[in-house]
């Protein structure tokens, strides 16, 4: 195995974090790296927001409110959306965060699920569990950097495929220094917290969150690794 191969397979989402902080230093260099990702006619259409400190705190703990406030619907209650439209409490993302999985790739996000779940120790019928679990991820694990990714509405699907080659090089550049990573999706369920603390450009839209810091060794979740099938190649007609 090469080098390059030995890193890409060594890296792996984390979803606890040690309480050390990630130097400017190293922050820096790994941004500097995300930029030699490729793009779509070199529009680099996205922008990237990092909290750390007491503004990641401050996310936190905005992003627990409004995740508690949604609990009704997650749990599929009857009128919950309604009644949570009523009250202001309707997640405000940009895009639609909870729908159902398509029937084929279904089955591949129950078995990441059960995993999951099952490092936790938590049961199917403990929702208590599964909330607790879940108001990890809004919390970005508390890992000290908390990232948020923007992509520009007129240059989509482009601007999040851009998206998406610079975070997988931002992530390897990151475990290249021994710093862990986590693509955290719902953290687009809600765009008001990143709102409240950062300038955003006209037509960027939030796609996602993600986490960076010093894996915790000790935590029963981390050991957990999500199956990587094989890239699949479609058959030729010929």
């Amino acid at each position: 195995m090469n080098d390059f191969s030995a890193l890409a397979a060594s890296r792996r989402s984390v979803r606890a974090y040690l309480d050390k902080p990630v130097s400017a230093e190293d922050l820096r260099a790994i941004l500097d790296d995300a930029a030699s990702a490729p793009s779509w006619s070199n529009t680099r259409a996205f922008r990237v927001a990092i909290a750390q400190g007491e503004q990641a705190q401050r996310l936190r703990k905005d992003y627990v409110e409004r995740f508690d406030k949604t609990l009704d619907i997650q749990h599929h209650k009857a009128m919950a959306g309604a009644k949570a439209a009523l009250r202001g409490d309707l997640p405000d993302g940009d895009f639609p965060v909870w729908k159902p999985y398509p029937s084929e790739l279904r089955p591949a996000q129950v078995e990441v699920a059960k995993l999951l779940y099952g490092a936790y120790g938590v049961e199917r019928s403990d929702h208590a569990g599964r909330d607790a679990a879940n108001r990890r991820n809004v919390t970005a694990f508390d890992a000290p950097v908390m990232g948020f990714v923007f992509v520009h509405e007129k240059m989509l699907p482009w601007s999040a495929m851009d998206a998406g080659l610079m975070l997988q090089t931002l992530f390897l550049s990151a475990k290249s220094r021994g710093i862990d990573s986590c693509a955290i999706g719902i953290l687009s369920t809600w765009r008001a917290p990143v709102e409240a603390e950062f300038e955003i450009p006209e037509h960027y839209k939030l796609i996602t969150g993600f986490a960076l810091g010093y894996r915790d060794p000790q935590a029963p979740i981390n050991p957990m690794a999500a199956p990587r099938p094989a890239i699949e190649l479609l058959p030729s007609k010929n």
